[in-house]
């Protein structure tokens, strides 16, 4: 019997959804214990579940109401591609910017490695530059 989670464009639409409601464990529970994080720019990859979670409590707590609108989501084979725009409120520092109050929304390219139902790897390639003028312009 197939479930939804079998389809790994279905799996990533419903870890979306998860992020976007907060349920951080039921979406860390679709990820492999040896998860492997590459975000461009970065000077290599982090590793596990618990550096993801890091990172996300770090864009939550600047960002509390960020949500992830999927504009396109597709897949071949072990391989899922997703473009996203996230929308939120900067009320918390980020990447040493104390909180604005602005309203944000940024771009974001992102692929993913599914294998046997469980992610194991993500790409992102996130405009981190529009961002931080939206941040920082006058």
């Amino acid at each position: 019997m197939t479930t939804t989670t079998d389809h790994p464009v279905t799996l990533l639409r419903e870890s979306f959804a998860d992020l976007n409601a907060r349920n951080i464990d039921r979406l860390l529970s679709k990820m492999a214990d040896d998860f492997v994080i590459n975000l461009a720019g970065a000077p290599g990859p982090r590793y596990g579940k618990e550096a993801w979670r890091e990172n996300i409590d770090i864009v939550f707590g600047a960002f509390p109401d960020l949500r992830a609108e999927i504009m396109d989501c597709f897949g071949d084979g072990d391989r899922v591609a997703v473009r996203l725009i996230f929308h939120g409120t900067h009320t918390g520092e980020f990447l040493g910017i104390p909180a604005t109050g602005r309203t944000v929304s940024y771009d974001s390219t992102e692929l993913y490695r599914v294998v046997d139902g469980v992610i194991m790897e993500e790409w992102i390639c996130t405009d981190l530059a529009g961002l931080m003028r939206q941040l920082t312009s006058e």
